[in-house]
């Protein structure tokens, strides 16, 4: 049987980590993000087997796919079948757009609807994946809801909260240099120190006035005290806000940008590649079945 779905890309503006050792259904991030119409698009075949075999390709090549495979087994426990999953990501991994997320909703999705399973079960199948790797704390979640979201609290529901500050705009996205190793940084306790400290308060300070102006000003906040952007990155993100308002995507070498079509790409265009994409407000779904 064969299903297809689509998961968004996720953009972190700011975050603030959140561990229970004892409960990955409560662990994740508060913060905030944009959920976006470029992702992940996975086309998902299952077939009885002798043994549980997955087989994953990435944008065509055969890939061991970490958070796919972990979400999968999390998933489908011991049952023995076999699995062929093709998934499409349409940003680039490792750049802060939560394709490793989208990779892994959109399977367990598509998957979740073959074998009679709800999209909850799918969803905490990819979070609990991504937690257990450290290659994301809040993408899931956020990729499931979509639009321009607040994470009040941390975790699956009932625990993780979810507020929506309404927008639809063109995004501009900038990769400006190699892509950045997440787990390596989550994994980091003097990074992590800063992270908490200033992901709490821009999460405090965005629900207190949830506004679009107010998730960029407290975006190049984060950006700035956290430490993470080099020089190449703020000045892009200073040309940008020539035009409108920037930010670095957490965690990746890129920004996103919102504002004057033709100037902020040309302005852009000098950092790196420039990409255009749209706020995503439906969430992760299933396509066909």
């Amino acid at each position: 049987m064969k299903a297809t779905a689509f998961a968004p890309g996720h953009i972190s503006g700011f975050f603030e980590p959140v561990y229970h050792p004892e409960d990955i259904s409560r662990s994740g991030s508060r913060g905030a993000g944009i959920n976006i119409l470029h992702g992940a698009f996975s086309e998902v075949n299952i077939e009885s087997s002798n043994n549980q075999i997955f087989e994953i390709y990435i944008n065509n090549k055969k890939a061991t796919a970490p958070v796919t495979n972990l979400a999968l087994k999390y998933l489908i426990g011991q049952k023995s079948l076999k699995l062929l999953v093709r998934t499409k990501l349409t940003l680039p991994a490792g750049q802060g757009f939560g394709m490793s997320a989208a990779g892994a909703l959109s399977t367990t999705l598509a998957a979740a609807k073959i074998l009679g399973l709800s999209n909850i079960d799918a969803i905490k199948a990819s979070h609990f994946a991504e937690i257990k790797l450290n290659t994301g704390l809040g993408d899931v979640l956020a990729s499931s809801f979509g639009g321009l979201e607040i994470r009040k609290t941390p975790g699956l529901p009932p625990w993780g909260l979810i507020e929506h500050i309404p927008f639809k705009s063109d995004i501009f996205l900038c990769v400006i240099g190699k892509k950045v190793d997440t787990q390596k940084i989550l994994t980091d306790e003097k990074k992590m120190k800063n992270v908490i400290e200033y992901g709490r308060y821009c999460t405090k300070k965005i629900l207190e006035k949830p506004s679009i102006e107010n998730f960029f000003y407290l975006s190049q906040i984060f950006t700035n005290k956290t430490g993470f952007a080099n020089k190449k990155i703020i000045d892009a993100i200073n040309t940008a806000n020539n035009f409108g308002k920037a930010s670095m995507c957490m965690l990746g070498n890129s920004i996103f940008a919102l504002g004057n079509t033709k100037n902020i790409s040309k302005a852009l265009s000098a950092f790196g590649r420039v990409l255009i994409t749209s706020v995503d407000e439906d969430g992760a779904r299933i396509l066909t079945y």
